[in-house]
């Protein structure tokens, strides 16, 4: 049950792991959550082979200082309400980390996955602008990454800086099973999904396409 005053203690636990437990970790404001999470994930869990996607509800992106609402557990709340589905985790963790950036919560939560094999799950607009995150190459070095396409934005995601850098690292799609086994930096480029779908345009009051948050 979400507090008034903010999100509980199971809010903001871990779900439960144990070793040999291939997890793809989905960060995101999910300000609202929405339908193409939910695509994403479930291609996560057929293509990659994932036993479990965690939905990482951020307290806040530091490239967007205008969005999310301060009020994580809402949107705990919202995204545990869309999924229902029995493979998909909700946590909170990061406000508990007490991290603001990607690289960040990754340098903490990772030596609590031990034995765990971890995914990095992104869309195609992050990957175009993933250069500009703090630490983006430590995270590419950290975990294995899954790059999902955004309608219009897979030639600027392919021709972005990172995906440049890491270019040597990249696996073909349908190769994409063996990506949790593979040590980083390793990534994969999915085609799907083609949901024109974004929390901006929703919060927005919208339905066109905008960067996925």
């Amino acid at each position: 049950m979400t507090s008034a005053s903010g999100p509980t203690a199971a809010d903001l636990a871990l779900p439960p792991h144990w070793p040999g437990l291939k997890v793809g970790l989905f960060g995101g404001t999910f300000d609202p959550p929405h339908a193409g999470h939910l695509a994403v994930s479930d291609i996560a869990l057929r293509q990659l082979g994932l036993d479990r996607v965690w939905w990482l509800v951020a307290p806040q992106n530091p490239l967007k200082p205008h969005a999310p609402s301060n009020d994580l557990a809402r949107r705990i709340a919202a995204a545990r309400a869309l999924t229902r589905h029995p493979r998909v985790h909700v946590t909170g963790v990061e406000q508990a980390l007490g991290t603001r950036t990607t690289a960040a919560a990754l340098g903490r939560l990772l030596p609590r996955l031990a034995g765990v094999w971890p995914v990095w799950m992104m869309g195609a607009d992050s990957l175009a602008g993933f250069h500009r995150w703090e630490a983006w190459y430590s995270i590419a070095a950290r975990v294995p990454i899954a790059v999902f396409n955004r309608p219009g934005l897979a030639l600027s995601a392919l021709a972005s800086p990172a995906a440049k850098r890491l270019a040597s690292a990249r696996i073909p799609a349908r190769d994409s099973a063996n990506l949790p086994s593979l040590p980083p930096p390793a990534w994969v480029f999915l085609p799907a999904p083609h949901v024109p779908l974004s929390s901006t345009a929703l919060r927005a009051g919208g339905d066109e396409s905008g960067r996925s948050s």
